[in-house]
């Protein structure tokens, strides 16, 4: 069946798929056992000229932010400041980042025109009221998933967006920084196995409780389990199917296997149909097994009328050097496409363009917001079942 290719207006997105690419290696990152501190790096393509688009950091609450960073530098901007209240995490985010300098306040970043971008991990309960103050200084604003614990923050952020022109982008990293992910999740969407039916996303995470913050296990700061994590799968949800919304049908949140952090949730799972009437059902978890290589063996299954797809997120277990790998069946083929290397993840050099042109060729706002709202909603049913 010959591919369709719906989003044929990007060179890069075209030739991705009739590539063989080869993803990041875990026998050369040291952090692959561990979800909180994983940066998948990734190979070095500047869309922007050197010093050209320069953005800061703020907010090292999660470790997520160091793969954010290098995600946007990658790309071409130009970390130049950081700030945290606690001087020993901007110090140990610096040696990370040495050329990065650190600032005595937020303010000295929100001041300087040359910020175009701020770029954030904060506890999830405070992203929404960092973020309408980047947007309020005139600079995008880029937070770590989830970007709200409440639909009355995406309320305000919607307003704000609209009231300053700014843009309020997630790094929703379970497709954006993975190369698998992204690439079954364009294959699906190039009609290459036919209309999608069905979406199901297995998202098991290793807890590692010990170097987990206190703020982690209470649920007015985290947001639960679905929340938090959902998000990521609800986005590739939206994303492959090319829907604009969801009915919720089903969704549960437990607390298993960890009766000393009562406000952990280590279980989720949530049914919806699309607005495109496809079936999406996501389980997430934070059972990852201790001798899992990685933090997670995430699985990504997409069905449709031609064929079907399996990603293998980030390894492939039962073989010695299994790589992520995902598995692709129409009527004219059957093959495996291992991910072995660094990776060019497109997202963020197409971020960085829409944040110098104000377009939104990345990914749009009404689609990131929309992930988020389903998340919270589906956080709602699944804590109103438990009630």
């Amino acid at each position: 069946m010959p591919l369709k290719w719906v989003f044929a207006s990007d060179p890069f997105l075209r030739s991705y798929i009739h590539k063989n690419p080869k993803t990041v290696s875990f026998r050369n990152m040291t952090t692959a056992s561990d979800g909180m501190t994983y940066n998948p790096g990734g190979v070095s393509k500047p869309v922007v000229e050197p010093g050209s688009f320069m953005f800061a950091a703020a907010a090292l609450d999660h470790a997520h932010i160091g793969g954010m960073c290098t995600a946007l530098e990658t790309a071409g901007a130009r970390l130049k400041y950081v700030f945290d209240p606690d001087a020993a995490k901007a110090k140990s985010f610096q040696q990370m980042f040495p050329h990065v300098e650190i600032v005595d306040s937020l303010d000295a970043i929100l001041d300087a025109p040359e910020i175009k971008c701020v770029a954030a991990a904060a506890i999830p309960s405070k992203r929404c009221e960092l973020g309408l103050k980047v947007m309020d200084a005139g600079k995008d604003y880029f937070t770590d998933k989830s970007p709200f614990t409440t639909l009355g923050q995406l309320e305000l952020a919607k307003e704000k967006v609209k009231e300053t022109g700014q843009k309020y982008m997630v790094y929703y990293s379970e497709r954006l920084h993975n190369a698998a992910t992204y690439y079954a999740g364009e294959l699906a969407r190039s009609g290459a196995i036919g209309s999608i039916l069905q979406v199901l996303v297995m998202a098991p995470h290793r807890l590692s409780k010990e170097n987990r913050p206190d703020w982690f296990f209470q649920k007015e700061y985290y947001g639960g389990i679905i929340t938090d994590i959902g998000s990521h799968q609800f986005e590739q949800f939206l994303h492959i199917t090319g829907a604009t919304d969801a009915t919720l049908n089903f969704s549960r949140v437990e607390n298993f296997s960890n009766p000393d952090k009562p406000g952990l949730e280590d279980f989720g799972e949530t049914s919806m149909t699309m607005n495109t009437g496809a079936s999406c059902y996501c389980r997430i978890d934070w059972f990852t097994p201790n001798a899992a290589r990685a933090w997670g063996d995430g699985r990504l299954f997409v069905l449709g009328t031609e064929g079907y797809i399996e990603a293998r997120k980030y390894l492939d277990i039962g073989r010695p050097d299994g790589a992520p790998s995902v598995f692709f069946v129409n009527h004219d083929e059957e093959k495996e496409v291992r991910f072995e290397g660094p990776q060019h993840f497109p997202f963020f050099g197409a971020l960085v363009l829409d944040m110098v042109n104000r377009t939104e060729n990345a990914m749009t706002q009404e689609h990131a917001f929309k992930a988020t709202e389903i998340s919270l909603k589906a956080q709602e049913m699944a804590d109103a079942a438990r009630s």
